[in-house]
């Protein structure tokens, strides 16, 4: 929410976290023409560094020194997952828009109370799920209106950069990253998307998770999966499935998500992601990204001519210009906000407790 004291309409930002996904956020705020006004992080000694990294004009010596400041209008939060939910909340109390990394939080009873937060306080507060910016997931949700009823949806997100017993990352402590890692970290896009593309909700699911490197550099025994498989169905009663694994060696970042309906199917491929295949029962086609050729919905997310590829930071750059429109009132369809970050917390609860408790559970 802007302030109302302020004649003019630059967006002003502030960045918590200075690791990758930070520079990412301060990339796309750069491409959003925001001004980067300053960085906070663990110490003025570290957000020293990171506003240097980043192209920030000041460092910050804490998070509420940022936030209070009165020299910002959104609050980007980019950091440890156990740290979203205090600092998110006391940016929208303090009446600042927020972006905040997924998982809103560790808990799925806290990122709903995120998400209330927004809605009472009426700030701007979005979450960057980002694979809904490839302009052929738009256009795979616009075709999909013609094709019918859903009868089967399948997939998985694999990656392999937890493979060997000497990778470790703070995500792997339940204590940072919370309980959920692998459902959390990578099945939230997974089910965010499926969400998004066929307009249905998962209804209940049935998951398994497995620990495959029970210890790691950090010492100790491994608390969060590894990978996890979902069996679910959905409120139209669609059935699915979806394995995700950060022990899959050679995928590096596959998310893959096909759908089948009554007269066609569709895939995408997100390491793929300027085509979309097209499943027909007297023929299939690959239809390649063409604002040309695509509808009106893909056409706004495909600035660039045919031939010429987009990718993760065109879908990062698209999703922070929209949510940086919503501060002015402009919200554009298909911006994930705080209520999505609490439903993929939702989820991601769900099939933990599923997992522990061995059946079904209602989502």
């Amino acid at each position: 929410m802007l302030d109302i004291r302020r004649q003019s309409a630059e967006v002003r930002v502030g960045i918590v976290g200075t690791g990758f996904i930070g520079r990412i956020h301060a990339r796309a705020a750069r491409q959003a023409g925001a001004r980067l006004v300053g960085v906070a992080g663990a110490d003025l000694a570290n957000a020293t560094e990171g506003a240097e990294a980043l192209g920030a004009e000041k460092a910050f010596e804490s998070v509420t020194e940022l936030i209070t400041s009165g020299l910002i209008d959104v609050l980007h939060v980019c950091t440890p997952n156990h740290l979203h939910a205090p600092i998110a909340l006391e940016a929208m109390d303090a009446g600042l828009a927020v972006i905040c990394e997924k998982p809103l939080a560790t808990e799925a009873s806290t990122a709903r109370l995120m998400a209330q937060r927004a809605k009472e306080t009426g700030v701007s507060a979005a979450v960057p799920f980002v694979y809904r910016f490839h302009p052929m997931v738009r256009e795979a949700r616009e075709r999909l209106t013609a094709l019918g009823r859903v009868s089967l949806i399948q997939g998985s997100y694999l990656q392999d950069w937890l493979l060997e017993s000497t990778d470790d990352n703070w995500r792997v402590d339940p204590k940072q990253g919370g309980p959920g890692r692998t459902i959390g970290d990578i099945g939230s896009h997974w089910f965010d998307l499926v969400e998004f593309v066929t307009g249905d909700r998962i209804a209940k699911l049935c998951a398994q998770t497995s620990v495959v490197v029970p210890q790691r550099a950090g010492g100790g025994p491994v608390l969060t999966e590894d990978l996890a498989t979902v069996q679910f169905a959905t409120a139209s009663g669609a059935l699915g499935t979806v394995s995700v694994s950060q022990v899959a060696a050679g995928r590096k970042n596959r998310l893959f998500l096909e759908i089948s309906a009554a007269s066609g199917s569709l895939a995408f491929d997100q390491e793929n992601p300027e085509q979309l295949w097209l499943g027909g029962r007297s023929g299939s086609e690959a239809l390649v990204r063409d604002p040309l050729s695509l509808s009106e919905a893909a056409r706004r997310y495909s600035p660039l001519p045919a031939g010429h590829p987009q990718g993760f930071h065109d879908c990062f750059d698209a999703f922070v210009a929209d949510a940086y429109a919503s501060l002015s009132g402009d919200a554009r369809e298909g911006l994930p906000t705080f209520e999505d970050g609490a439903r993929a917390a939702l989820l991601t609860d769900a099939a933990l407790r599923s997992a522990q408790e061995g059946g079904w559970v209602e989502c």
